[in-house]
């Protein structure tokens, strides 16, 4: 995992995945961290940080996720184009 890869995901996707509300999920993530020992609830948070790259990496390849403010770009339509060859007799 390059340096850049870590430190966005320290500064940009950790924050955006702490700010997004989980819900019916809440219960499940606090028995989680309650059960586990702490050196296996660090091996979690790099499992979910290496998780999370790939995730974001994969919609950054497919343009998914895109806030519904954002339309995709279309690709531009490919047109036939003849060329007239003239030749000289």
């Amino acid at each position: 995992m390059s340096d850049f890869m870590l430190w966005l995901y320290a500064n940009y996707i950790q924050p955006q995945i702490d700010a997004v509300e989980k819900d019916q999920y809440e219960t499940h993530f606090h028995i989680v961290e309650r059960d586990l020992s702490p050196a296996t609830c660090v091996n979690l948070r790099h499992v979910l940080e290496f998780t999370a790259i790939q995730a974001f990496l994969l919609g950054f390849r497919t343009s998914e996720g895109l806030t519904p403010r954002t339309s995709r770009r279309q690709s531009p339509r490919l047109v036939s184009v003849k060329k007239n060859i003239q030749t000289s007799d």
